[in-house]
């Protein structure tokens, strides 16, 4: 099962709809917040996604009724936990974060809200934020993650986008 992650597109539409034309192969699609006003445009350009989307909502996306986050059941031994970040004090700690999954029977969690690409296991937990798809604050090019689950376990990586080739390809 392949999982795209995508964070803080902030507006940038683009950038949202390259990273995902270029994986319409994953399973699963997760937005981790800061960009719900784009995404929904997605969605309506893109219905045939609707029910491999899932959206959280950012700091950023004032008035949205789309939760704080999310657990998804992936497969028999592993389910994920997904949200933007800033009310588990992220850019901080994971150990607030890494404690929540875990309450949920979680073995994977994903957030944004921090701009900075990162994959690590902590405290039993394969944790990733997939950067941002817009305006990193790492010195990296805007990014994504994928997550990769199967019966022989779990592979987390963040990829960038190349802006020398209009935004199309990767690098990981």
């Amino acid at each position: 099962m392949r999982i795209l992650v995508i964070s803080d597109t902030h507006q940038n539409y683009r950038n949202l709809e390259t990273i995902v034309r270029r994986n319409l192969d994953a399973d699963l699609f997760v937005h981790l917040g800061d960009g719900e006003s784009e995404c929904e445009l997605l969605l309506r350009s893109m219905p045939e996604l609707s029910d491999r989307f899932h959206y959280v909502k950012g700091n950023c996306d004032f008035g949205s009724s789309y939760p704080i986050s999310e657990t998804i059941d992936l497969m028999p031994g592993h389910r994920l936990f997904a949200t933007h970040g800033h009310r588990y004090q992220v850019k901080y700690t994971l150990d607030w974060l890494t404690q929540a999954a875990r309450e949920e029977g979680c073995d994977i969690a994903l957030y944004g809200h921090t701009h900075q690409s990162r994959s690590t296991y902590e405290n039993g937990v394969y944790v990733l934020n997939p950067g941002s798809a817009s305006c990193p604050r790492d010195g990296n090019l805007p990014s994504f993650g994928l997550v990769d689950v199967s019966s022989a376990g779990v592979m987390t990586n963040v990829a960038f986008l190349d802006p020398t080739s209009d935004f199309g390809n990767v690098r990981i």
